[in-house]
């Protein structure tokens, strides 16, 4: 039996070549019947059941703590889950807990301000 080994040289260079088109081109190779699957919803077609986004929310109290003058210059973190905001952090009096409780609940979007981690810092300040 003879082998004739310049063709296939000839079959397996073809077959590469191929392989390679598809390749570069974004199509699998491996399994086409896995390419026929139902797109994934993305972040923008997806409908939020919260018309505010908690990232959203947290970012904005930040920044209305720090443009208030009586807040700016405190240390108050702040984090929200499912629209309650919830503050944390030593003040130096209770009129700046009071202001961030007035600025976080007047934040569109916010449904809850917990509060029971802000407390009055006992430090002098200079």
């Amino acid at each position: 039996m003879r082998i004739n080994t310049k063709r296939i040289s000839n079959i397996g260079a073809s077959a590469l070549m191929g392989a390679m088109l598809l390749v570069g081109t974004g199509y699998a190779v491996a399994n086409p019947a896995a390419q026929q699957t139902e797109p994934e919803e993305t972040v923008n077609d997806a409908e939020s059941t919260q018309p505010m986004g908690d990232t959203w929310i947290t970012t904005k109290v930040k920044s209305q703590l720090l443009a208030d003058d009586l807040t700016k210059g405190t240390e108050i973190d702040v984090d929200t889950l499912n629209g309650v905001v919830h503050m944390s952090g030593a003040l130096g009096s209770q009129a700046e807990i009071d202001k961030a409780i007035e600025i976080a609940r007047s934040t569109e979007g916010v449904t809850d301000v917990d509060t029971s981690d802000l407390t009055v810092s006992n430090a002098d300040s200079k």
